[in-house]
């Protein structure tokens, strides 16, 4: 646990010495001349099947502009992109591939609808993007948000491995902390290793801080592949007294440097039933806690 909690607190120390390292290249949209109807499918497509894809499209930029990373680039055809935008997303996360595109690359989500999915065919999940991590529609309206993996598949699925084998490390110790009580459910998720590193770390920090009621895990979304972590967590002072530190550990949170700075954290409620809801963004980044766990 002592690990754990060293680590974390050198959060705030450290970040401030890669605050000039967490830049991002950003790739600005490519601007692709498409050779659909708007709607990501041939002119030929049905009224009702129009409908259905417009409803699908929308869903999943919800979700994209929700639960993805601010700092993420997100690579998608014309008709998504315009989506993502409307939803918030911002234009130079966004790369649009074009129908001549020979891959995804130098994306970190890729969207894929079926126009995505005809252009780059069985490579796309063999090669480019192993992973779904959220999945909406079905048939031609399917669409998958997935992960690349800038090094290829089997680096990727390797990193994921020895991640999963990290966190469950780092899990453990957080679940036999006095400073933490949980429900069993949650001590599961932990010791499993389905939680996110960050979290774990965050956690960790906020235990130091004060005690705690860990209240559970979220962040699971429809159509995700197996072992993608849990990015969200609900905490509640361990008793009255101590509820007058949530907006301080909110405070604290928001103060992160990337990739400890959550996508969303607020207090919910007042007094003793008030709650901290944490949520980082999607994809899960890896080897945050060494390759062997924490020392």
């Amino acid at each position: 646990m002592f690990a754990v909690i060293a680590i974390a607190i050198a959060i705030v120390v450290v970040s401030a010495l890669f605050v000039g390292l967490s830049g991002r290249v950003q790739t600005n949209p490519v601007q692709a001349r498409s050779t659909h109807n708007g709607t990501g499918e041939s002119a030929g497509q049905g009224t009702s099947g129009l409908f259905a894809i417009a409803a699908v499209r929308r869903q999943t930029a919800v979700w994209v502009a929700r639960q993805v990373s601010q700092d993420a680039i997100v690579a998608c055809d014309p008709d998504m992109c315009n989506a993502l935008q409307t939803e918030g997303v911002a234009a130079q996360n966004l790369l649009t591939l074009q129908p001549s595109a020979s891959d995804p690359l130098g994306s970190d989500v890729v969207v894929a609808t079926a126009a995505v999915r005809s252009q780059f065919g069985s490579r796309l999940a063999s090669v480019y993007a192993p992973t779904v991590m959220a999945s909406f529609g079905a048939g031609k309206a399917r669409i998958d948000v997935r992960a690349v993996a800038p090094d290829g598949t089997a680096a990727y699925l390797a990193a994921v491995h020895s991640d999963q084998a990290a966190r469950q490390n780092a899990g453990a110790q957080l679940a036999d902390s006095a400073r933490i009580t949980m429900p069993a459910a949650v001590a599961r998720e932990l010791t499993a290793g389905q939680v996110d590193s960050r979290l774990l770390i965050t956690l960790a920090a906020l235990a130091a801080r004060n005690p705690m009621q860990l209240l559970g895990f979220g962040g699971a979304a429809p159509g995700a592949s197996r072992g993608i972590p849990l990015r969200s967590a609900d905490i509640a002072a361990a008793s009255n007294i101590g509820a007058t530190e949530l907006p301080l550990d909110l405070s604290f949170l928001q103060a992160q440097l990337p990739p400890y700075r959550p996508l969303l954290a607020r207090v919910v409620g007042t007094g003793g039933h008030a709650v901290l809801h944490i949520d980082f963004g999607a994809p899960s980044p890896l080897g945050l806690l060494g390759a062997r766990g924490i020392p």
